[in-house]
């Protein structure tokens, strides 16, 4: 195959999640289903929070921002794949590509980071309670979520950096359904050796030390828990981190899932199905365990739906 220079590259075919038509259209009526689902439900949760002044709080202002990164998560991936879907194209513009490519990084990144800075979060509440609203004060807080918005701006910039150098041969199909990092660069017809390099050393960074920092946070966490004596004083401990876990859990092992799964399967589709694990249910299956373990986000939920009717 001849290498294309990158502006004779106009469009990059995708994968089919199916080839059967019957099944795309089931497949279309169920990711809309979700897409639409992960909408609403992030979007009520922040309009609980912007609405009720009782979060107007760390904790909930950090969720708020998680909300906001769920919906653009999503919303890089799905509605690409939806019309696909719809008007029986499976290919992506170049330009489109790029930009596809740049947002999932930037959304993934921060999502990781946001995480993160919430076990801080709660490490401060069941640790140093009585110097919670000290420490964990507006300015520290704004500038934790900055600090995860510019790390994350800067990482989605330099994987669009290194992909917009690379050249691609003619009539290559990416083996996914969206523009994946990986994907790109073993389609890539230009000498990509340094690009996996960076990717694996920036994707240790950005992945391992977020990681390392929320397992240090429930070490913590774990241990002042098994201090308190009380009955009462621990299932007030284990409440207020009984909706974060569970989204850290799902966050990082669908994460890992997609990572094993297309280094152990030879099959892209499977590859691809498997992450729609990490890019579809997680985003739409936060707002549930917020909301279903969380009293405030269920009294202000009833108290918009209250003030409404």
């Amino acid at each position: 195959m001849k290498p294309q220079n990158l502006t004779g590259v106009s469009e990059f075919p995708l994968l089919d999640l199916s080839d059967d038509p019957d099944l795309q259209l089931l497949l279309f009526g169920l990711f809309l289903s979700m897409y639409l689902v992960t909408l609403l439900g992030n979007l009520l949760i922040i309009l609980a929070v912007i609405s009720d002044s009782h979060l107007h709080i760390p904790m909930y202002i950090f969720l708020f921002n998680l909300s906001l990164t769920d919906v653009s998560f999503s919303t890089t991936t799905i509605p690409k794949m939806l019309v696909n879907f719809q008007t029986h194209s499976k290919s992506i513009t170049y330009a489109g590509c790029l930009t596809q490519l740049t947002f999932f990084s930037l959304f993934a990144c921060l999502e990781s980071l946001l995480l993160t800075v919430m076990a801080y979060d709660r490490l401060v509440a069941i640790c140093y309670p009585l110097h919670y609203l000290v420490i964990m004060n507006p300015r520290l807080c704004g500038l934790l979520v900055l600090m995860s918005f510019s790390i994350s701006l800067l990482n989605s910039l330099l994987h669009y950096l290194m992909m917009s150098q690379l050249t691609f041969c003619a009539d290559v199909e990416i083996p996914h359904f969206f523009c994946e990092l990986s994907q790109l660069l073993n389609v890539s017809c230009s000498d990509t050796f340094i690009n996996n390099i960076l990717i694996y050393f920036i994707g240790a960074i950005l992945g391992g030390v977020p990681l390392s920092g929320i397992i240090y946070s429930y070490t913590r966490i774990i241990s002042s828990f098994l201090r308190v004596s009380s009955s009462d004083g621990k299932y007030k401990a284990f409440s207020t981190c009984g909706s974060h876990l569970p989204v850290v859990c799902l966050f990082y092992e669908t994460g890992l899932g997609v990572y094993l799964s297309s280094t152990v399967s030879s099959s892209h589709r499977k590859g691809a199905v498997a992450s729609v694990m990490y890019t579809v249910f997680t985003p739409m299956l936060n707002p549930f365990i917020y909301s279903l373990r969380n009293q405030d986000i269920k009294s202000a939920l009833w108290r918009i739906i209250i003030r409404k009717a």
